[in-house]
Formats: C-alpha cells, structure tokens, sequence
C-alpha cells in the first residue's frame, strides 16, 4: 500500500469556482410602484443605540475582524436605519485595515482574513500582515457604541478586568485584546456597557462562544459553559440592559452552531472508489481490516466493524473515546486465533512470539475504540486537509516499534487506517451535548425576552430555514452551502456582509412588530441586499 495516500476533498469540491458571490437569482418583479410611506420610530427611542453581543456583532468575517466587515455589521446597518427616525451617532472601535488579524511585537498575534482564491479553488488567507497592534487603543476609544467583542462567552461579561491589557500578559490571558482595544474605564464589560446608558439595544449571540469552542475542537478541548453559569451572566446582562419596564431592545437566541457550513461541508463518506490513491488499495485495507471484524463480532460489538466498498464512497474511520475502550480483547483474540500468525506474515514480518505480541498491541492500540462514522457524526472542516495524508507521528512511532517504512505508512493514513482524532470530529454525543446546552440557553434568552417585553429574533429558526430551504433575501436565495451559498462567510462560522444586513432586516422586523415601527413597510426602512457584498477582494488591503 502507498503511503503517500491523499484525499484532497476541499479542492475537488471547489475546483471551477471562480467566485464566492453566486447566489441564484429569483425571478425579477416589475411594475412595483414606488414606495412612498415616511418611516417612523413608534415607541421606540433610538437617539442612544447600543449594541451588545460577540462577533457577529462586531461583524467578524472570513476569519477575522476587518474594517470594511465592521462597517457592513448589522448594528452599523441597524444604526443607519435608526438615524433616519431620531437615531444618535455610532461609533465602533475600527481595525486600522483590510487584513483583519493583529500583531504583537511585530509578529502576527491573530491571523489576516480568508479570501478565495480562484486559482487553488478554496479559500485561503491572506499572508499580509496586520497593522493593528495588540493593547493599541482604537481611533475615538473609548468612546463606542458597538460593544460587539469576538470570542467573549457569557461570564466574561462579567469578569473584572477583561479588558485589562495586562490580562493579555496572563497566562492564561484574562482579557479579550478586542475589548482592550476599546481602553474601557470600568471594570467589567457590562459595567462599561451601562455607562454608556443606551436608549435602545440590541443583544445577540450570547450563548455562542459558550460551546462554540467545544464544537470546533471537535469535542476534544474547551469546556461547555454549564447551564447555571450562563443563566447567571445572562441575568445580569439583561437586567443591566432593561432594569425597568420602559427599556427597549432586540434580543435574539442562538442557533445550532452545527447547522453551519464549518460542520456540515465534509461529508462523514468522503471515501471515493474511483479516487486513483485510495481506491486500488481498497482490497489490501478490507484483508488488514477483516482480522479486526472478527475480533469485533466476537466480542459482541459487530457495528464497529469496518469495510470499504468498491462500488461506493466510503465513511472514514474515527476513534471515538465514548466507545468502551476494547484494548485488551483485540490482544488477547487475536493472540488465540490460530490463524494471526499467518496474518502477520502476510505482510513479511517473522512470526516470533515477540512480534506477534508487538502487532497485536498495536492493533488493539489503535482499534481499540475505532468505528466508522455516520451520518450522526460531524466532521469540522479543516479535516477535509487531513484526511487521507500519512500522519508522520504515526509513522515515526511506528518504525520506534520495528516495522519498516512501507506498513507504518500502510497503517498511518488519517481516517483510513488510522482513525482520526477526536479533535476532527463531532460525535453523535457531542453533537447532542452541544444542542442540549444551546436549547438550554435558548429559554433562558426567550424566557428573558417575554419577562421584558423586548422585541425577539429566533435566530436559531431562521439559520434553520437557510439550512434547508434557504431564505429569499430580494432577488437572492440564500443558505448555508459553504463558500456559494451567499449566507456563511469564508470561515464557515460567521456570516457574509450579505448575511449580516439579512440579520439587521430579521431585527427591524422585530423592532416593528414590538415597538409599532413601520421599517418593513416605509420607503428604505429595510437594507437591500445588493449592497452588500458576499465576499472581498484579496486586494482590499
């Protein structure tokens, strides 16, 4: 079997797409009479907006935090709406580029945006480097209204010097370097949100971060923020926001995160037959394969048996550490069959108690809780760059233990015969960890929402619609399909500019029913979608 064994789906699945920005097209609508109503606020005050939220806020995009990306935000959308019905200035603490990313002692502290490039076919980074400076203040800080900070998760709305720029020195660091940016003169960032006295707000995707590390760990690092712990944070942001009954706002909840394109773009069976390094070694990895089959059935777990079909693609290979580890029954089976010496010098190695002793605690070592994945099973997207290449590690590990160079690569191609780690991988049980924490915080947002009579975006609907049917935005159709879908942005986690201006309309929407506005109804209440933009040019700098 070749070692250099190599499954590239990223540049299959992208190979011949020139642009990001290929929304299909919805019948055009002539004859419609111009729109003359005069917009008006209804209950609302807008003259004091503040926004409140992580990164979708802060309008984080391909990857990174840009100034054309913040100017195209939401609440930048939302305040330019307002200031037509009595809305006040917005401020939003600006990067000082088009890179995205910072630096910190001249080194790249935080990476430059995604780009797609449409030579290679896939999205890729930019390799300039940021001129923002890590601890720098903002131009007009501190003097902002857009308190939307990328990474913050519930508590850190509370935490005490989390926008400290000493907190950035900690280790771990205690502070945020977007929030410190923006040179806060109170101690914690709900404090400094309540200085600002907003009139009006809007408060979304908390919540987010709290398993969001978790999910693009694929499990294997990060913690969910237990329940208690968020219903807690979010108490205090919410009754900090709206203290009285005569307090005026957006809340929205939070979607599934993995209905995103960061967890849904590889396929669990990427495996493909016809794949010119995978598909004549198919018969070689079923014979490897069959030994530990039998082990597995007769040790009473048969559906973790694997096998690839010659006819059709298949599931990659996984560990699963959920899996009741089964280590020492692989050992001791496959030491008692009569028919694992042979097996061992099938492939050319001496059939000495030593070495039948060593393959079979490497088998077990590396089966003992492998599996096939399902559909169940979300694999993260940088895995479409791992699976199939030979994991060096393995391979020098494998040569530590006496096999030559030929088996320990045979037995170290990621996903194939050798299962990916967890950290590629969402299991089913993960999966549903994460959704019962979100459903969780759900109605904990909604529950907060209804208590205050604020206005409400299930956004978690919403991104559920985009995920299957799409969601008409004017003339576009726009989903969740990574980099043509219109929606997600380059990172498969954050949305386009487009996407965001969908989310600011979703909250006029909400403003209007709430609060007697008629956004949605008056001569350009609502953004149009064709003014913004679904991706950026490598050149925008």
């Amino acid at each position: 079997m070749k070692n250099t064994l190599k499954y590239t789906f990223l540049s299959a699945l992208f190979l011949g797409v020139v642009a990001c920005d290929v929304d299909n097209n919805l019948p055009e609508i002539k004859g419609e009479a111009e729109n003359t109503i005069a917009l008006v606020a209804g209950t609302a005050d807008f003259s004091n907006y503040v926004a409140v939220g992580a990164s979708f806020t802060a309008g984080f995009s391909d990857g990174a935090l840009f100034k054309a990306g913040q100017e195209y935000s939401f609440p930048n959308t939302l305040a330019k709406k307002f200031a037509m019905v009595g809305g006040g200035t917005f401020t939003q603490p600006l990067m000082n580029d088009n890179i995205g990313g910072m630096v910190n002692g001249g080194t790249k502290a935080l990476d430059p945006r995604f780009y797609f490039n449409a030579l290679t076919g896939k999205p890729e980074r930019l390799t300039s480097i940021p001129t923002t400076v890590v601890g720098a203040p903002a131009t007009n800080a501190p003097n902002f209204t857009n308190y939307g900070i990328p990474g913050a998760k519930s508590f850190h709305f509370v935490a005490p010097g989390y926008g400290s720029a000493a907190g950035l020195a900690a280790v771990p660091p205690t502070a945020n370097p977007y929030f410190v940016r923006m040179s806060p003169a109170q101690s914690t960032l709900i404090a400094e949100i309540a200085s600002k006295q907003p009139t009006f707000f809007t408060l979304s995707e908390i919540g987010g971060n709290d398993v969001l590390d978790y999910a693009v760990a694929g499990g294997a690092s990060g913690s969910i923020t237990p329940t208690a712990v968020f219903n807690q944070a979010f108490g205090a942001i919410i009754n900090t926001l709206a203290p009285t009954a005569d307090k005026k706002g957006v809340v929205a909840n939070i979607p599934y995160i993995t209905s995103l394109p960061h967890f849904t773009t590889v396929p669990y069976k990427p495996l493909s037959p016809t794949n010119p390094d995978f598909g004549p070694q198919i018969p070689t990895l079923n014979r490897v394969f069959s030994a530990i089959n039998g082990v597995f059935t007769a040790i009473g777990v048969p559906e973790r048996s694997i096998v690839f079909s010659t006819t059709a693609a298949s599931a990659v290979v996984i560990k699963d550490e959920s899996l009741d580890p089964k280590t020492n029954e692989i050992v001791g089976a496959l030491l008692a069959s009569p028919t694992f010496p042979a097996f061992v010098a099938s492939f050319g190695l001496p059939t000495d108690t030593a070495t039948l002793q060593k393959v079979a605690g490497l088998l077990g070592s590396y089966y003992g809780q492998a599996r096939q994945a399902t559909a169940e099973d979300l694999l993260v997207l940088p895995s479409s760059g791992i699976i199939g290449t030979v994991n060096q590690n393995s391979v020098n590990f494998l040569l530590g233990q006496g096999l030559p160079p030929t088996l320990a690569g045979m037995f170290s191609a990621e996903g194939v015969s050798l299962p990916l780690e967890n950290k590629w991988v969402l299991t089913k049980t993960e999966v549903a960890e994460i959704k019962a924490a979100t459903d969780a915080y759900n109605t904990t947002i909604k529950a907060a929402a209804d208590a205050k009579g604020l206005a409400f975006v299930d956004f978690k609907a919403i991104l559920e619609k985009a995920s299957t049917t799409g969601l008409v935005f004017d003339e576009f159709n726009m989903t969740t399909t990574f980099v043509t879908g219109g929606l997600v942005s380059l990172d498969g986690i954050h949305l386009t500019s487009r996407g965001y201006a969908l989310m600011a309309n979703k909250m006029l929407e909400a403003i209007d029913a709430t609060y007697g506005s008629n956004f949605t109804k008056a001569k350009d209440g609502l953004a149009k979608a064709k003014d913004f933009p679904t991706n950026f040019s490598p050149t925008l700098q």
